[in-house]
Order: C-alpha cells, then sequence, then structure tokens
C-alpha cells in the first residue's frame, strides 16, 4: 500500500476555536523535535500534516494541550463505495489471526448516514478476512478499532489513532502566570494551568539538595508541554522540614515566595496548588489573603480534581507520585498565625533562574547550573 500517510490532529471540543493557535503550536513543537513536514493544512475542524515521518511527528504532536485525539491515516474522497473500499483495505492489512474488530465512522456524511458505512465496511471486512478468524465486536468489546472520519470533501481512516490529552492550545489565554512547584499536588496544578492555556513560568521551591532532585524530575516532565526549544526555571530554597505538620506553613511560604518574584519579574498572577477537595477553606483563604495583598491576581487551577488531568499525569511520567496525594486527605490543618516573613524573605534571597534547552539531559543540565 503505497498510499501517502498523514498525521491527522482532531482539536479537543474546546480548541476547536482556536485552530490557528493549535497550528501555530503544532509547527513549534515540530521544529523542536526536528520533524520535517512537507504541508499543514486544515480540513473542516481537522489539522492535517503531511509528514516526512509521521510515526514521531505524531508522537510529538501529541505532547501538546488542545488535542482530542491525533491519528496516522490514510485519505480518500468522501464517496460511500471508496470509503468502503478504503475501510476494509486498510482493516484488513491491521488486523491479526482472530482478532475481533470494531469500524467508527464519524463525522460529515452527504446523501448518507456514518452508520451505514460502519455496516457496509463492516460486511466487507468480515468478507475479506474470512482466512484469518477475524469477527465484529462492539463499541465497548473489541481488539481494534478501524476509526474512519469524514469532512465533506474527504474520509480519513486510521492506521494508528490514539487519545491527545485535551485542554486548550498553549498560551491561549494569553496571559502569563507563575507557578510553584514544592510537591506531587503542585507539579499537577502547574500541569493543570499548562493545560487552561496559560503562558507559564514555573518556580521550584525545595527544602533538601535530595528534594530538589526529586522536584526537578518532576518539572522535567511538565517543561516538554511548553512549545519552546528553551525554558527559563526559578528556584528557591525554603527552610522548612518536610512533615505533614509544616504543610499548611509550606503553602503560606511558597504563596509569599510566589507573590515576591512575580512581582519582581513583572507577572500580574500566581496559580495557587490548592484545591477545596483537598485543603480546608481557611487556609486557601490565606493564602488567597496574601496574593491579593500583593495587588496580584491568584488563580486556583485546581479547583476540582478531575480523572483527565491525573491521566494526564500518569502519561507523562508522574504516576508514581500520585498516591502521596492521595494521602493530604488524611493530614489535620489547625487555624495559626506563624511569622514566616523571615522564612520568606530568606528563600527569596535564595532565588536563582535557569535556562535549559529542553532536551534528554534537562534534568543534569539544571542541577548542573544550579549553584550551592
Amino acid at each position: 500500500m503505497n498510499e501517502p500517510a498523514f498525521v491527522v490532529v482532531f482539536p479537543s471540543i474546546f480548541a476547536k476555536n482556536k485552530q490557528n493557535l493549535l497550528v501555530s503550536n503544532i509547527k513549534k513543537i515540530l521544529k523542536i523535535q526536528n520533524q520535517r513536514y512537507s504541508a499543514i493544512s486544515t480540513d473542516d475542524d481537522l489539522i492535517i500534516i503531511d509528514a516526512n515521518d509521521p510515526v514521531f511527528a505524531s508522537s510529538a504532536i501529541n505532547q501538546l494541550f488542545g488535542v482530542g485525539q491525533v491519528s496516522i491515516a490514510r485519505r480518500t474522497e468522501n464517496k460511500f463505495n471508496g470509503i468502503v473500499s478504503t475501510v476494509a483495505k486498510i482493516g484488513g492489512s491491521l488486523l491479526l489471526r482472530g482478532e475481533v474488530f470494531y469500524v467508527k465512522v464519524e463525522g460529515h456524511a452527504s446523501g448518507y448516514l456514518p452508520k451505514d458505512v460502519e455496516i457496509a465496511a463492516t460486511s466487507a471486512l468480515i468478507e475479506k478476512t474470512t482466512d484469518t478468524d477475524c469477527r465484529p465486536g462492539t463499541e465497548a468489546k473489541h481488539d481494534k478499532l478501524i476509526h474512519c472520519y469524514l469532512t465533506k470533501k474527504n474520509a480519513y481512516v486510521s492506521i494508528f489513532l490514539e487519545r491527545g490529552h485535551g485542554g486548550v492550545p498553549y498560551n491561549s489565554q494569553d496571559e502569563q502566570i507563575l507557578c510553584c512547584v514544592f510537591d506531587e499536588l503542585s507539579a499537577i496544578s502547574c500541569l493543570e494551568a499548562i493545560k487552561q492555556g496559560f503562558d507559564v513560568r514555573i518556580l521550584v521551591c525545595y527544602t533538601t539538595d535530595a528534594n530538589l532532585m526529586e522536584l526537578v524530575k518532576m518539572t522535567n516532565r511538565i517543561i516538554p508541554k511548553l512549545p519552546s526549544p528553551s525554558v527559563t526555571l526559578d528556584f528557591c530554597q525554603i527552610a522548612i522540614k518536610d512533615t505533614a505538620k509544616t504543610m499548611q506553613q509550606k503553602i503560606l511560604v511558597t504563596s509569599g515566595v510566589l507573590c515576591q518574584l512575580a512581582k519582581k519579574q513583572k507577572i500580574q498572577r500566581v496559580c495557587l496548588s490548592l484545591s477545596p477537595l483537598v485543603f480546608p477553606i481557611w487556609l486557601i483563604e490565606q493564602s488567597l489573603d496574601i496574593v491579593t495583598k500583593s495587588k496580584l491576581i491568584p488563580w486556583i487551577a485546581l479547583a476540582g480534581l478531575d480523572h483527565a488531568i491525573m491521566d494526564t499525569a500518569k502519561e507523562i511520567g508522574l504516576g508514581k507520585y500520585l498516591s502521596r496525594i492521595e494521602k493530604l486527605g488524611s493530614l489535620r490543618f489547625a487555624k495559626n498565625k506563624d511569622d514566616l516573613s523571615g522564612i520568606i524573605q530568606k528563600a527569596v534571597k535564595s532565588h536563582q533562574s535557569v535556562t535549559v534547552k529542553i532536551g534528554p539531559n534537562n534534568v543534569h543540565d539544571i542541577l548542573d547550573s544550579l549553584e550551592h
């Protein structure tokens, strides 16, 4: 089968009206990953990339937020008989002996229904695979999905289809925000701020060298989501021990450090890694009060923790930290107003910035660049 294969990007439901920005981010990520392409075009809601290496290009693109699905697909004209023939041909080449398949057709159909194509293509595929013991299944139970999407002019039959991370394209809010990574939940919060379309700058607040190493590894899982060849990270050391009793102190200290650095860098918004599902409302209000008194705008990215962001965290390698987040629900917090100004000022004085080119050696490059 010598027909060309295209990378087909399905924007997420909230990114369909931001198609131009998503195309721009796709061009950036392909350039960063050294993936060549001859053309990028749109076909109704879809973004079509004629890439030199569709496998590596689709993998690079699927790091971005704003992508609902990404596929490697063959293209044929939107004509009923041609679509049925193409689905049967591609499906027959993909199925292994004894596999259960399901044909799914979506999109725009004129003069027929997508369901008509599903039925006809399933019948054609049954006939084509009689010698391999393959059989049709259901949408809920199958070994292999044969997916076809119809635009007004064309049909795209997937050779490979992968779910994206959803959200909206990077910087679609056109607003910069400063996020702090100091534990597992704050890393998820930073990831969510990126998913919500902010231009994110990351501050890492660590306590010890061992803690620094762990936080840099977490941050290294996040920065590939930023469609930029290099990234500037900020670092501050806070003099608080890592214990359950000092958790609320760390939250308030990092809120104070965030505010001072945001004002220094002329960033108007700070992201607080808090959720009412985990923390008491009075602690959230204390943190909000710190931000508003600094005449900055607070943002709580994790107003609700959903399965989608947890799935994304797992897929980018943060899954091993999620069990620690579950333990936060068992912590007990006591209302008090400790004077934390000294710890905040000391942390701000320790501030360092590091700019790294995004690549395979990020962790070592970051650690080597920090002065101890």
